[in-house]
């Protein structure tokens, strides 16, 4: 390991804004039947056992000191993202997600040496959510330019597995957001939200592309739920890879949906082969 990354997980460590979990705080191995504290999940790390983290249904109270609504972001890494969002909306509390500490250094670097009430970081494995928060704790979910595990929907961030882990703690009504430069995984999940009855809120293959006004049309229903000020997020915040595929005549992606659901969320039917690139 080089002596960068040494000297940011050593830094990690003095930023109260960081949360970092290890896997024996989080999950029992092998799973054991009978304890009222935890779930059975299956996971990459086979059968196991989740237990809940102290934070778990506190982060308001104990992290963020208020009772605003929270939005989560998987797969944040160096959280520019994060960072944006929270800095445009003061009233919302957010949290960024990932397992790579040294990408997470930065944005907690910045939160912390910014003293930013509203932003947390969370290193963590995405499989791993369902111990840290609680029923209905988060408002939002944002998953910006995920690998699309193309042959892998287990591992999708937008499969039924993880449809059904967010449903656990996102609010009635919550939103999932995607932003991807992946047709593939755009086309998923648009194919999951029909194939399922979800309500989607806003689709588009090519946000930056069009006239004005259509876009303003096509997202006329996310701004009715979500604000105005969330559309014009959506065009205003760019990740570090976004920036990169518009430079590349990439066009970006945009899919937002709400996960309520009864019953199991089912596989959906699609044409795979025809997004592989």
């Amino acid at each position: 390991m080089g002596k960068d990354k040494l000297r940011k997980f050593k830094e990690n460590e003095t930023f109260s804004c960081l949360i970092q979990p290890k896997t024996d705080e989080l999950i029992e191995r092998p799973a054991s039947a009978g304890n009222p504290e935890v779930t059975t999940e299956d996971s990459s790390y086979g059968k196991v056992i989740y237990k809940d983290h102290p934070l778990k249904g506190h982060w308001a109270d104990k992290v963020f000191h208020n009772g605003n609504p929270i939005v989560v972001e998987l797969g944040c890494g160096k959280g520019e993202y994060t960072i944006d969002l929270a800095l445009r909306n003061p009233g919302c509390n957010y949290i960024g997600v990932d397992i790579k500490g040294a990408r997470l250094w930065k944005g907690a670097k910045y939160a912390h040496g910014h003293n930013l009430p509203n932003v947390a970081f969370l290193r963590t494995r995405i499989e791993f959510i369902e111990a840290l928060f609680g029923l209905e704790e988060i408002s939002e979910i944002w998953i910006t330019f995920a690998d699309p595990q193309i042959g892998r929907e287990k591992k999708r961030l937008t499969s039924p597995l993880f449809l059904s882990r967010y449903r656990g703690f996102l609010k009635k009504g919550g939103i999932v957001h995607l932003k991807t430069d992946s047709r593939y995984l755009h086309e998923y999940t648009r194919a999951i939200a029909e194939q399922n009855g979800l309500r989607i809120l806003a689709c588009s293959t090519d946000i930056y592309g069009g006239r004005s006004e259509d876009i303003c049309s096509k997202f006329s229903s996310l701004a009715s739920v979500c604000g105005k000020d969330a559309v014009d997020a959506l065009f205003e915040v760019q990740t570090f890879y976004e920036s990169q595929y518009l430079a590349q005549g990439i066009p970006i992606t945009y899919l937002a949906f709400q996960i309520d659901h009864e019953g199991d969320y089912i596989s959906p039917e699609w044409e795979p082969e025809r997004w592989e690139r």
